[in-house]
C-alpha cells in the first residue's frame, strides 16, 4: 500500500537500520545530505514483500534454477516494449555500477583513455580508474559535454595513438548537477563519437525520476538506435538499490560478447529470483503506481529544500532547481571556500557533498541530496546551512 508523503510513521524495522546490515548509516544529530539514498519510508518494502511469492508460484523450479544468461526473456521483453528496443538488446545486469565494471573489462584495458564531463558521478571515475582507465576530462556547459570539445578531445587522442575505450556520459538529471541535455545536443554529442568510431556509456539512473512533468528528449541509445551507444539502467533509485537489479541496452552483437564472458556462463543470468519478482511489478502497472507516487514525494521534499535555500541565501548562492533526480548542485561562485563552507555545514549538524569530489569544475560547488530526508528534516537542515554560511565569506 502506499504511503502519504507528509506521515511517514516509524519505521517498525528501524533497529535493523545501522552499521554492519546497512552500507552506511548517518551520524547521531547529523541530517545528511550527502548521500544518494532514498529515506527508508520511500522504499517500498510492503510492495515488494509478495513478490517473490508470486514469482514462486508464476515460475516454480524455474524460479530458482540458473537464468538465461542475458537475463528472464519476461524481464527483457518488458523492457525492450518500454524503451523502444527488441528483447535482445536488453540485458539484465546487477545495476548501473556492475554494468560499467563489466563494460571495462569488456571495452577497456588498463592505460586505455576514458573521455569524462569535468565534473561527473564520483563513484563511476572510481569504477573506472580501478580498472586502470585513465580519465580525460572535456569542458561542459549547461548541457553537459560541448560537442566541439569532445571532438577536439577525440582528434587529439587519435593523433597521438591514445586508445579510448568509450566515452563517459549522463545527460538526463546528471549526477551531481542535475542537468539535462536537449535533443538537439544529444544528436551532436552522438555524430561527434560515430565520426571517430568510440562508443559512448550513457548511465541512465535516474531517467524514470523526472520530478516537473515536461518532456524528456529521446534517450541516446534511442536517438541512435542502440549503434554505438551502451545505455545503463537501473533499479536502484526506482525500487531500492538492495534488490541489485539493472540492465543494459546496446547492439545484439555486444549483448552476445558480454553474455558470454565466463561470470555469466558458469553462473546465469544475475539475481534472477529478484529479476522475476520486478517481472510480477512491472507487468500489471504497479511499477508505474510505484513511480508516481515516489515522483510525487521526491518534488515535495525537492520544492522544500530549494526555496527554503533560495529564500535564506537570496542571490549569493546559486540554487538551481533540478528537473528530477536526487540532487541539487550549489554554485558559491569563485570567493567562497570549499573547505570553510564544509565546516560551518558541520559545525551545523549538517552534511553535505564537496563538489570537488566530482571533478574540476571552477568555482565552488556542493552537493546537497534531497532524497534521503523528510520535507521537515530537510527544512531544518537549511535553516541550520543559512545560518552557518550567510556570513562565510572566507576566501580561497
Amino acid at each position: 500500500m502506499l504511503r502519504p508523503h507528509t506521515a511517514v510513521p516509524p519505521l517498525p524495522h528501524a533497529r535493523w537500520w545501522r552499521a554492519g546490515v546497512v552500507q552506511a548509516v548517518s551520524p547521531p544529530g547529523v541530517i545528511d545530505l550527502e548521500p544518494g539514498y532514498l529515506e527508508p519510508g520511500l522504499l517500498p518494502v510492503d510492495e515488494v514483500r509478495p513478490l517473490y511469492a508470486e514469482a514462486l508460484a508464476e515460475f516454480g523450479p524455474a524460479a530458482l534454477g540458473y537464468g538465461a544468461n542475458a537475463g528472464a526473456e519476461p524481464l527483457r521483453a518488458l523492457l525492450a516494449a518500454r524503451h523502444g528496443c527488441t528483447a535482445e538488446e536488453v540485458m539484465v545486469t546487477a545495476g548501473t555500477s556492475q554494468a560499467l565494471a563489466l563494460l571495462c573489462t569488456v571495452l577497456g584495458r588498463p592505460g586505455r583513455s576514458v573521455l569524462v564531463e569535468r565534473t561527473c558521478y564520483d563513484l563511476g571515475r572510481k569504477i573506472m580508474t580501478d580498472h586502470g582507465l585513465r580519465l580525460r576530462e572535456v569542458d561542459a556547459d549547461g548541457e553537459g559535454v560541448r560537442p566541439e570539445a569532445l571532438d577536439r578531445s577525440l582528434s587529439l587522442f587519435s593523433s597521438r595513438g591514445d586508445e579510448v575505450a568509450f566515452v563517459y556520459l549522463t545527460p538526463t538529471f546528471h549526477n551531481p548537477t542535475g542537468t539535462v541535455a536537449g535533443e538537439a545536443r544529444r544528436r551532436e554529442l552522438l555524430a561527434v563519437a560515430a565520426r571517430h568510431g568510440v562508443p559512448i556509456v550513457e548511465d541512465d539512473a535516474y531517467a524514470e525520476l523526472g520530478l516537473d512533468r515536461i518532456a524528456l528528449p529521446p534517450s541516446l541509445a534511442a536517438l541512435a538506435g542502440r549503434r554505438g551507444v551502451i545505455r545503463l539502467g537501473s533499479f536502484a533509485k526506482t525500487l531500492g538499490p538492495g534488490l541489485r537489479l539493472g540492465w543494459l541496452e546496446a547492439e545484439p552483437d555486444l549483448i552476445r560478447t558480454l553474455t558470454g564472458r565466463g561470470q555469466l556462463v558458469s553462473g546465469g543470468a544475475l539475481n534472477h529470483l529478484t529479476s522475476l519478482a520486478v517481472t510480477m511489478l512491472m507487468g500489471d502497472g504497479r511499477y508505474d503506481r510505484r513511480l508516481s507516487w515516489l515522483r510525487e514525494g521526491l518534488r515535495l521534499r525537492r520544492d522544500t529544500l530549494v526555496a527554503a535555500l533560495r529564500v535564506g541565501l537570496g542571490e549569493s548562492v546559486t540554487v538551481d532547481c533540478p528537473a528530477g533526480g536526487f540532487f541539487l548542485w550549489l554554485d558559491f561562485g569563485p570567493r567562497r571556500g570549499e573547505a570553510s563552507l564544509l565546516a560551518a555545514a558541520g559545525r551545523a549538524g549538517v552534511a553535505v557533498a564537496p563538489g570537488s569530489r566530482y571533478g574540476s569544475a571552477a568555482g565552488t560547488h556542493l552537493r546537497l541530496a534531497y532524497s534521503l530526508n523528510s520535507p521537515d528534516r530537510l527544512a531544518e537542515a537549511a535553516a541550520r546551512l543559512v545560518a552557518a554560511w550567510r556570513n562565510e565569506e572566507t576566501p580561497r
